[in-house]
């Protein structure tokens, strides 16, 4: 496994991989090479792709695609929160078109 850290139960009971503040990934969008560095820019691309608003709150959103797939993918609101398991998901469910890279500080 690339990178560590330490796994944290969150209040809603979800366990998350809190990564170590030196491990710093980025979803890059593979056509442009774009670095994704909001919410509002991962939908737009992810929309291209036929992906669509499933369900959203203050917290959370989720997406689906149009083509009536049973893929899921749930992205924080808050970019700050966007982790590399979200990353991953983005990557996993849509191969050719992104990927996660580490930034080299």
């Amino acid at each position: 496994m690339a990178g560590g850290g330490v796994w944290v139960f969150r209040n809603n009971g979800v366990m998350e991989l809190e990564e170590q503040a030196t491990s710093r990934k980025a979803l890059v969008h593979v056509a442009t090479s774009e670095v994704i560095r909001s919410t509002e820019a991962l939908e737009r691309r992810l929309g291209a792709l036929g992906w669509e608003r499933y369900y959203e709150d203050r917290s959370t959103l989720q997406l689906h695609r149009r083509d009536g797939s049973a893929d899921l993918i749930s992205i924080p609101r808050d970019f700050s929160r966007f982790r590399s398991t979200h990353m991953y998901d983005v990557v996993v469910k849509n191969r050719d078109h992104f990927k996660v890279v580490d930034l080299h500080t």
